[in-house]
């Protein structure tokens, strides 16, 4: 039995454009110039060949993964859900720093979707862990490498 991988819409939706784009695109280039390498002889000492064959077992098993990826996803479109103030995966959630009045917002995503800059976090972060199940105006405690901080939920957002 396979493990079901949590995914947002978004996530299953640039996961799905990028195997297109490989797919269509980045494999007939890689094939193309596999080809043209090919007619310049001896394959043993063809630098552009071997280069060409490399890039090739790049594309084909970045298209083996996502298919993989997409064949275990289990999308979850938070903009369908009632928001009932509760933090669950795929929502963007307000908080405020109760040591520095820093305000952030961060969206719960899948591993693949996390990026940091963006404001996404991976389900399995320990921020996103301590707010799960959390409310709107909970104060929670969240261990980070330089002790514990508090944040106050300001708000839940289905987006």
């Amino acid at each position: 039995m396979t493990t079901r991988v949590p995914m947002t819409k978004a996530g299953e939706e640039a996961l799905r454009a990028e195997l297109q784009q490989l797919k269509s695109v980045e494999r007939p280039r890689v094939i193309a110039a596999i080809a043209e390498a090919r007619e310049h002889g001896d394959l043993k000492e063809n630098a552009e060949y071997h280069a060409a064959r490399e890039q090739q077992s790049f594309v084909e098993g970045r298209i083996q993964e996502i298919e993989g990826k997409l064949s275990s996803a289990q999308v979850i479109d938070v903009t369908t859900m009632e928001n009932t103030g509760k933090v669950v995966f795929g929502v963007t959630v307000h908080l405020l720093n109760l040591d520095t009045d820093e305000q952030v917002k961060y969206q719960i995503c899948g591993e693949d979707e996390a990026d940091i800059k963006a404001g996404k976090i991976s389900v399995s972060s320990p921020i996103a862990r301590a707010l799960i199940g959390k409310n709107e105006g909970d104060v929670v405690a969240i261990r980070v490498p330089s002790g514990t901080v508090e944040y106050e939920i300001e708000e839940v957002e289905h987006l």
